[in-house]
């Protein structure tokens, strides 16, 4: 099995590549091609499941904002337990030999699935947050939740910009039991790293 490095994509980006194509029906992709393809139109970026295209549109304002919140609060919990997990931000990615290469918007591994994976791509992650855009949403709240699942991940925060709220997924026999919502004052605490919690309220604050 050969592995190859996501910063290959960065070295030899818009060397004459053919137009990119999201349709399986004209062109799948291996990782070599997909790290060699420039970004789209609009200044997003692509990402890979099973070999089908995706485009990601750019993050908006109110997205980097609540990232941000979310982001110190992850990471005040990552210093706090450094034996039991390590936090990592855009554009890390989970990525697959087969075909697959994912950006979520924050993840934390437990370090004992870091250990499990080793020098290799991070196949999978402990708890994955997506922040939803009007124009990622749909593509965030199925194909790639649904991927994340089939990787085995074990817990996913949907966050909604517009809904102001955020939904919990936690995985259950290959697949994600009933999603669990939290909005206004409520308390979101993670299923898989216990004390890891936030308040919509707060996150979504204008």
């Amino acid at each position: 099995m050969h592995c190859f490095a996501p910063r290959a994509r960065a070295s030899i980006r818009g060397m004459g590549a053919a137009p990119a194509t999201a349709s399986p029906l004209v062109r799948r992709y291996t990782l070599e091609e997909f790290f060699v393809l420039g970004l789209p139109p609009g200044h997003g970026h692509y990402e890979l499941i099973a070999g089908v295209l995706y485009v990601v549109p750019p993050p908006t304002s109110r997205h980097d904002l609540v990232q941000s919140r979310l982001n110190m609060t992850f990471a005040a919990y990552a210093v706090a337990h450094p034996n039991d997990c390590v936090l990592f931000v855009p554009r890390s990615a989970i990525w697959t030999s087969a075909g697959t290469y994912l950006e979520p918007d924050l993840f934390l591994v437990s370090t004992e699935r870091l250990r499990e994976m080793g020098e290799g791509p991070r196949t999978t992650a402990d708890l994955v947050v997506e922040i939803s855009s009007p124009g990622s949403a749909v593509y965030d709240r199925t194909a790639k939740a649904d991927t994340y699942a089939a990787l085995g991940v074990r817990e996913l925060w949907l966050v909604d910009l517009e809904q102001r709220a955020i939904e919990r997924r936690i995985l259950a026999e290959g697949g994600w039991r009933e999603a669990e919502q939290y909005t206004a004052p409520m308390r979101l605490e993670s299923v898989v790293f216990p004390g890891l919690a936030v308040v919509p309220d707060e996150v979504f604050a204008s």
